[in-house]
């Protein structure tokens, strides 16, 4: 049988996974997800061999991380039958101060993770169950943490500090930065598209229902949007991103509004579904004759052209700009946006290219190169997993 890798992201109602096949390359056999846990369960996947499948999952028996693991692995047995799990690598939000590489997960790491699940409750709590059930599920297989945190640990103190009491930051209060699973794959993928660029001074665009971006020299992080959790920065899907902490004294003092309040109203009720009133889909957003769908997607990207130029302040200039995930790959309306006007930092886009969603969408006479390139964090995590827990190929 061929060795493979499983890798596991677990959120709050779905798990996704992807069984890699380990040998001279790395190759993907198959990719899916469980959604609706906790209501509706639903399984959908796609082999390589095997093509689509959706099917309804018994509530009950899909209730948790430990009921979904099981149909996934139900649907990976019937599917890719040559197939064994040699390793499993698990997305990890939050490393805190202490992880910044993948390791091998065991009693006393899996301790440190929970203890860091205040720090990152919409993710961290459901990291922490999904690596319970696979352990359940193979005892013997190593288990590797990849973190979305440890790209970004090589800041410097100006980039990951608050202006707070210097004990907090001793205390791990401090800018982490995430998305770092996703920024470390588009960073390798634009070293082999554009070297000339990739050495220099880029900023990538990871917009999806979570959003940031982060500011690379040489392919390494320098600057990020993100902070201490991932509510920092641009607005998301249901995020606000951004925000004057004297809004939430206010709506503590004021409005009585207690901590579990704020915290389904940051990370629940806000970013694009707050603003519009609407959805937290762009799609929908896009296809919307609403209004307060156009003023949503207006303040989206009215913060990415912000952060834009604090990071190329943040870089000292720009040489490439790279949009990924599901909006930065399909959203030619949101990268129009985002370039337009932009001459003045030497981004000059094609709209041609734009439209028709090319790798380089930037014109032939645009000092500032910008492209597409669609992430793979799967595939990062298992090149990671291979390496860390079983010694093959490059971290």
């Amino acid at each position: 049988m061929k060795p493979h890798v499983l890798t596991l992201n677990a959120g709050s109602s779905s798990i996704k996974f992807s069984l890699v096949e380990l040998g001279e390359t790395l190759v993907t056999r198959a990719v899916g997800e469980v959604e609706g846990l906790g209501g509706r369960p639903r399984l959908r996947a796609r082999g390589d061999e095997t093509g689509t499948a959706e099917r309804d999952l018994d509530p009950e028996e899909a209730r948790d991380p430990d009921g979904a693991l099981a149909a996934i692995l139900g649907y990976l047995r019937a599917t890719c039958a040559n197939a064994s799990v040699a390793a499993i690598g698990h997305r990890v939000v939050h490393g805190g101060s202490d992880f910044d590489q993948p390791i091998l997960i065991d009693d006393q790491v899996l301790a440190a993770l929970a203890k860091l699940e205040p720090w990152a409750p919409l993710h961290q709590p459901h990291n922490v169950a999904g690596i319970r059930a696979a352990r359940a599920a193979f005892p013997e297989a190593p288990q590797i943490a990849c973190f979305d945190t440890a790209f970004h640990r090589g800041h410097k103190f100006v980039d990951d500090a608050f202006a707070l009491p210097r004990h907090f930051f001793a205390e791990g209060i401090r800018r982490y930065g995430f998305h770092g699973i996703s920024y470390d794959f588009v960073s390798r993928r634009l070293f082999e598209i554009a070297p000339e660029v990739a050495f220099g001074r880029v900023v990538i665009a990871h917009l999806g229902n979570g959003a940031s971006m982060c500011a690379l020299r040489g392919g390494k992080s320098v600057a990020s949007t993100m902070g201490f959790s991932t509510l920092d920065g641009l607005a998301m899907g249901t995020r606000p991103g951004q925000i004057d902490p004297g809004v939430l004294l206010y709506l503590m003092q004021a409005r009585g509004m207690d901590a579990p309040a704020l915290s389904d109203l940051l990370y629940n009720q806000s970013g694009l579904k707050g603003l519009s009133g609407l959805s937290n889909d762009m799609r929908e957003l896009e296809a919307s004759d609403d209004s307060r769908a156009h003023e949503a997607i207006a303040y989206f990207v009215h913060r990415i052209r912000r952060e834009l130029g604090s990071l190329a302040a943040a870089l000292g200039g720009l040489d490439a700009l790279v949009f990924c995930g599901g909006i930065g790959e399909n959203s030619a309306r949101v990268r129009a946006g985002v370039m337009r006007e932009m001459d003045w930092l030497g981004i000059e886009a094609d709209a041609a290219r734009n439209a028709a969603h090319a790798g380089c969408i930037s014109s032939d006479a645009s000092r500032v190169r910008a492209y597409v390139i669609a992430t793979n964090e799967e595939l990062r995590i298992a090149e990671m997993t291979a390496a860390a827990g079983l010694g093959r190929g490059p971290r």
